[in-house]
């Protein structure tokens, strides 16, 4: 994913500094961000790039309400954020990160809407987002803008809720979230290789609102829920009952049953880390 390349099929570059610029929508328009996917290969359906840069969004805002993530902020951007003394949850931001298969270059220039847009399996901002229940906001071409979680946004692999021509506009991670706890796990089947499994867990004061979250070994993010902190045999269970052997994600980078192993070894290693 990180080579380059030229696209000969594009006939115009727009620079918009308005979303409101760009009359309308066809078939051949593309948005462009860091682009690190669009230009790694031919893109023989698009004709004209809408580039988002000159639009100007701060990258990342921060509120009493939580964490706004720009859809153009930088990976580089999000991974330097230091935060709010009391946003326990910060850390997890470079964990993800650090999962990520890409050199520095990437880092530059590759973008959170991005990662979250191309909804791979294997993406670490999907993964980062969903855990701390983050919420989409999305600028449809005609329409008013609307909210979705991040859990509702991806619908499978390479799968969303994006209509033509809608924009992710911004990623809500809520202060509730970012003061919780955490622990997290990945696992590849090669030193270098891509996410079999990233499994993540937060949980509240008084070990109270136990989430966790499983990415990577499935087409989209899973979540399990608890009110009060789960013993080791409520969590397997909990995980069996969600997760049977066919809603694991099968592929080269792993088999559905050893998904399955290390989601539930995983997981309980991150709940004995936050007992």
């Amino acid at each position: 994913m990180e080579t380059s390349m030229n696209l000969n099929t594009i006939t115009e570059v727009m620079r918009p500094v308005s979303v409101a610029d760009v009359d309308g929508w066809r078939d051949g328009y593309s948005w462009l961000a860091g682009g690190t996917w669009l230009f790694s290969e031919p893109q023989l359906a698009v004709d004209t790039l809408i580039d988002l840069d000159g639009l100007g969004w701060a990258p990342l805002t921060a509120t009493e309400a939580g964490l706004d993530i720009a859809a153009t902020c930088r990976i580089v951007e999000l991974h330097d954020f230091e935060g709010p003394p009391g946003w326990r949850a910060v850390p997890l931001f470079r964990e993800c990160i650090d999962s990520f298969l890409m050199s520095f270059k990437i880092w530059n220039a590759a973008t959170i809407g991005g990662n979250v847009c191309m909804s791979l399996p294997a993406g670490a901002m999907i993964s980062l987002t969903a855990a701390l229940e983050g919420v989409c906001t999305l600028w449809p071409r005609n329409g008013n803008p609307r909210e979705v979680s991040v859990i509702d946004f991806i619908t499978g692999d390479h799968q969303n809720v994006l209509q033509k021509g809608e924009l992710l506009r911004k990623i809500h991670l809520p202060v509730s979230a970012l003061s919780k706890r955490t622990a997290m796990r990945q696992v590849s089947l090669t030193k270098l290789g891509r996410s079999a499994a990233l499994i993540i867990a937060t949980v509240g004061d008084d070990n109270a609102n136990f989430l966790l979250t499983v990415s990577a070994a499935t087409p989209r993010p899973v979540q399990l829920r608890f009110a009060t902190f789960p013993s080791a045999e409520a969590l397997r269970h909990a995980l069996d009952a969600r997760l049977p052997l066919e809603d694991y994600f099968d592929d080269v980078h792993g088999s559905a049953p050893y998904k399955r192993h290390v989601t539930q070894y995983l997981a309980e290693q991150i709940r004995m880390e936050l007992a």
